[in-house]
């Protein structure tokens, strides 16, 4: 079974970016997984245009950008001047007016667009923006900070989306609190690709290859 693997840099080592971007992609990630944060939408803030910018001239492997900030139709011409055919762009369709002009601007760049779905947005609200994203990023987790607990009741949300994706024709991606169970549970179902923290990726002492292996050789 083919599933992709992002990793998310919010939770790299930042002393030594470079060096995480060439160990990952050695190691064999799909995507680097880009959260930007306004402290407005999330009480965080996170990673930056700047560190898009490095990041997509750091590597040829796909980006996706999750824009956790309010009314991204407000700079999102900032954020699609830095990607490329390829890369992908989350936003949150509460945290916008109209989510589907948005999501047009990502589609006439060239870029694929998807949402984010919180753990507190319903299936049923973001509906009719199914039929035009490729892609949607379920949050297991609160958005804001890495690190933090699973949310049992966001797996029958997957369940539920599962059930429209081929009708409507977009993919799932898992998006944190992501653990090997998760993974060996979810992916059989029909989630495409999950992104890796600090749960299963980052700060465990061992090489990123070793980790991403150990991964594609579990049993599904």
């Amino acid at each position: 079974m083919q599933i992709e693997l992002n990793a998310s840099m919010m939770c790299a080592d930042y002393g030594h970016l470079e060096q995480e971007v060439r160990n990952l992609e050695q190691g064999g990630i799909d995507s680097f997984h880009i959260d930007i944060m306004d402290g407005r939408y999330v009480p965080n803030f996170a990673m930056s245009l700047n560190d898009l910018r490095y990041i997509a001239g750091a590597t040829k492997k796909p980006l996706d950008i999750h824009l956790m900030i309010e009314h991204p139709s407000n700079n999102i011409g900032l954020f699609i001047k830095s990607l490329r055919k390829g890369d992908t762009v989350y936003i949150h369709p509460e945290a916008e007016y109209h989510p589907s002009t948005t999501l047009q601007s990502i589609i006439n760049a060239g870029i694929t667009p998807g949402i984010a779905i919180t753990p507190g947005t319903s299936v049923e609200t973001v509906m009719e923006m199914l039929r035009i994203v490729k892609k949607v990023l379920v949050m297991s987790v609160n958005p804001g900070n890495a690190g933090q607990m699973y949310l049992p009741y966001v797996g029958k949300k997957i369940i539920k989306l599962l059930a429209m994706k081929e009708d409507m024709d977009f993919e799932i991606y898992w998006d944190g609190a992501c653990s090997a169970d998760k993974i060996l549970e979810f992916a059989p179902k029909g989630v495409r690709g999950f992104v890796l923290g600090t749960t299963l990726l980052f700060g465990k002492g061992k090489p990123y290859g070793e980790i991403l292996q150990n991964i594609r050789e579990m049993r599904f």
